[in-house]
């Protein structure tokens, strides 16, 4: 496809965690020039480069690492808003020296948010909201503290397009609405739909978009904040595991168990200190920390035997690794499900390429070498290969299934409840699970046998005649057709 060298280009690099994406960036860096924007969200604290799985400073071969450890640890996660903001200030710096701005990380709802100017994972916050005021919603709002049942109803009330939207025992969702509701005085639906027409009336030049094959759909263009060139660095989930699991081992012996000791001596001076420590958010929620505790709280007190602790430490290294290779499958799915369906509405999928970076022993050839010529072609303006041949992996993983399209697109779709089985889809993909599947139609087998027994059968009648037999009949086609 014809192009133009892109003015204010962008290389962003994702893929699960523990397939390389900092390895790549470095290297992408030292070729062009470059310098690396932290797009991770636990990366941002301050220290704990083991927990953390920052890159050492002997990897980062002299690149300037933008955004890494940069905020303390008492403080919160930064919010999308909060990343949007930093990052577009040191991607201007980085230009201003005349060098190419590289974002590597795996909070990939960072990186979509950065990728797109109207990304709707802000869900209507505004741009100016501090993380204080965000963080004291519900103290300003005691409603969002009722009970789930309360706050929907409150939302069905003042946004009803949105209440229809989740699930009933969605309470994060149902919350988010009303809090947007509440912080800016219009409804979440409107804000959504105000972001669809700027879509579609929002003309290219406000961004830097120089695919002739995306200027032929100005509209949907426009959603793109940067020329941006994507590399989805995958790895095969068996081998995946295992690297997992063996990089599990080697943060044990390289002294994780040490940084969990400091990490709890922290928390402690918090709490002596009088500061409200919530331990559900933060760095306090890093894969690790939370998996060690009780084995941390139960080596400080002493009251264990050797048996009994060593038999903790070895849940807490099992625990530890679930959820490393549990974090792993959600950042593919969200590649999938969210980004991947993104890029699509914005015709932008040709500038997504994955890598197979399976076998490290090819590394050079299937991942670094591959993307250094790819980033050449992008930044020259030379006409790039379709996306789906740069790799063996990339059809199969370009392919948007299904599930994932249902997901993304759930904003097109209202929710259902099925009255026999009293479940409830918010997605079709979802509904047509449920009303497909063995339970719903047993359930509703057992349900028309009930209401048949019931419209064909009264006491002076045991036995219907012919006539009332085809009354019935035409009722419970009517009936069943409705339940189904």
């Amino acid at each position: 496809m014809a192009r133009q060298a892109p003015a204010n280009p962008l290389v962003a690099i994702i893929g699960a965690t523990g397939t390389g994406k900092s390895q790549l960036a470095v290297d992408i860096a030292v070729r062009f020039n470059g310098e690396i924007i932290n797009g991770d969200a636990m990366q941002l604290y301050h220290g704990l480069p083991i927990i953390t799985n920052k890159i050492s400073v002997k990897e980062r071969k002299g690149i300037p690492h933008h955004l890494l450890g940069c905020i303390g640890l008492e403080e919160q996660t930064w919010t999308v808003t909060s990343f949007v903001s930093e990052a577009l200030k040191v991607i201007d710096e980085i230009r201003s020296r005349g060098k190419l701005p590289i974002l590597v990380g795996g909070t990939h709802y960072y990186t979509q948010a950065l990728l797109f100017k109207d990304a709707l994972v802000k869900d209507g916050q505004n741009q100016n909201q501090s993380e204080e005021s965000f963080e004291d919603m519900p103290k300003r709002w005691p409603e969002l503290e009722e009970s789930t049942e309360k706050i929907l109803e409150k939302l069905q009330e003042v946004d009803p397009v949105m209440a229809n939207r989740w699930h009933p025992n969605d309470r994060r969702k149902i919350q988010r609405s009303l809090e947007i509701y509440f912080e800016t005085g219009k409804k979440a639906s409107d804000i959504y739909e105000e972001q669809k027409l700027r879509r579609q009336d929002s003309p290219l030049s406000d961004h830097d978009v120089s695919n002739a094959s995306i200027k032929k759909e100005p509209s949907t263009a426009s959603r793109v904040r940067f020329s941006t060139l994507i590399f989805w660095v995958h790895a095969s989930q068996d081998t995946l595991r295992d690297r997992l699991d063996d990089r599990v081992d080697t943060m044990l012996k390289a002294g994780l168990l040490k940084e969990i000791d400091d990490l709890e001596a922290f928390l402690q001076a918090q709490v002596q200190a009088g500061h409200t420590v919530d331990q559900g958010k933060g760095i306090w929620v890093s894969i690790g920390y939370k998996e060690f505790k009780r084995h941390h709280q139960s080596r400080q007190r002493g009251d264990m035997d050797s048996l009994a602790l060593s038999k903790l430490y070895t849940e807490a290294v099992e625990q530890m690794k679930a959820a490393t290779r549990q974090y792993a499958k959600r950042q593919v799915r969200w590649i999938r499900s969210k980004l991947l369906s993104a890029l699509i509405d914005a015709e932008a999928k040709d500038y997504l390429m994955p890598l197979d970076g399976t076998d490290l022993r090819l590394w050079d050839a299937k991942v670094e070498g591959p993307a250094t010529d790819l980033t050449k072609r992008f930044l020259a303006g030379v006409a790039l290969p379709n996306s789906t041949q740069v790799s063996d992996v990339a059809e199969e993983l370009l392919k948007l299934k299904e599930q994932d399209r249902s997901s993304a697109s759930k904003h097109l779709w209202m929710k259902k409840t099925c009255d026999v089985c009293n479940v409830t889809g918010t997605t079709e993909i979802q509904w047509t699970q449920h009303i497909k599947s063995r339970a719903h139609r047993k359930a509703v087998s057992k349900f028309n046998a009930r209401e048949y027994a019931s419209v064909s059968r009264t006491t002076t009648d045991p036995v219907p005649c012919r006539k009332t037999r085809e009354k019935n009949s035409t009722q419970l086609k009517d009936f069943t057709a409705v339940v189904k």
